[in-house]
């Protein structure tokens, strides 16, 4: 899909505020609305805008502990890394999971309540899992930058 400057207009003020009413967002970019919802349609079909939701914040939640966990594989059998992948995605402590080239076969952001609350994590799931062979964690002491809308 080519995208043109309101498009691009368009995708940074969802960025900002997914929550802006259609008229408001159709008079920004100077479109009529019912255009405006005909051009925001085809950037959600076309897999553009991929979901709208809130940033949450983890301590407001009670999530005081975030580790970055470079999880290395034992074998790379398929079945095993589907195992992998599917435990990861239903787990509520991972928040997001990378497989990557380097070292670490993947990495994974992950939130708890605290310190017993991971060991909990890594004890009861993912040292569990088979095709893990262990973990090397990266505890995070500070966010710097978080949730960067994508510049368009």
């Amino acid at each position: 899909m080519h995208l043109d400057d309101r498009d691009h207009r368009i995708l940074a003020l969802l960025q900002q505020d997914c929550r802006i009413s259609n008229a408001d967002l159709a008079e920004a970019v100077g479109m009529s609305p019912s255009a405006l919802w005909r051009r925001v349609r085809s950037l959600e079909e076309a897999g553009v805008i991929e979901r709208y939701g809130a940033v949450v914040s983890p301590s407001a939640m009670g999530l005081q502990f975030q580790a970055i966990v470079h999880v290395h594989l034992t074998r790379h059998d398929p079945d095993g890394i589907v195992e992998f992948i599917r435990a990861v995605e239903n787990s509520k402590e991972v928040q997001e999971c990378y497989a990557t080239t380097g070292q670490a076969d993947y990495h994974l952001r992950v939130l708890c309540a605290d310190l017993a609350a991971y060991n909990r994590f890594l004890e009861g799931f993912l040292f569990r899992l088979p095709a893990v062979a262990s973990a090397q964690t990266n505890v995070v002491l500070r966010t710097i930058k978080r949730n960067r809308p994508v510049e368009v």
